[in-house]
């Protein structure tokens, strides 16, 4: 009788555990998939990595390099602040991770549509992660890059105003 008593408190035990372990794992989850707007994408980020095709970026590459959204618009520029790319965008946000779809508004360029994904990071709120393909490549569905994708990982900054507040 001991060890029949014995044996469903240990099985009680291992259910409430494992109930805990699947609360616990299913906060984690909605944790990492924060929702991103088109609002709370605004503002100046640098690139602190990035990755073509597989290849991590040189880092003189990415050094310097911003990039700046606004609800309608996302600008490049390089460490000279001379501009190297812009975009109108739109996002999905009935998707985790987000769809991103960028479309040229760069001379050479206009109107080339650049597909991919981007999601702000679990642990910080500040950096995103934005992995996009080339017009001719294949959309990527994960944050790891393949042939003719680019992904950057962006730190959102502070922008000092001009009367120091």
């Amino acid at each position: 009788m001991l060890l029949i008593k014995l044996a469903a408190v240990l099985t009680l035990v291992a259910l409430l555990t494992s109930l805990g372990v699947a609360q616990q794992t299913g906060s984690t989850t909605k944790e990492a998939d924060k929702t991103i707007t088109p609002e709370s994408l605004v503002g100046q980020y640098v690139i602190t990595s990035g990755e073509k095709e597989g290849v991590k970026e040189p880092d003189e590459r990415i050094k310097g390099t911003t990039v700046t959204f606004t609800k309608e618009k996302v600008i490049v520029a390089d460490k000279d602040k001379k501009e190297i790319y812009s975009a109108s965008y739109t996002l999905d946000t009935t998707t985790t991770p987000c769809e991103i779809t960028m479309t040229s508004q760069v001379k050479d360029s206009v109107g080339e549509i650049a597909r991919g994904l981007i999601q702000k990071d679990k642990d910080d709120d500040k950096v995103v992660r934005l992995i996009y393909a080339l017009p001719t490549g294949e959309i990527p569905k994960e944050f790891k890059t393949k042939e003719k994708q680019l992904m950057f990982v962006l730190k959102k900054q502070a922008i000092p105003t001009s009367n120091g507040r």
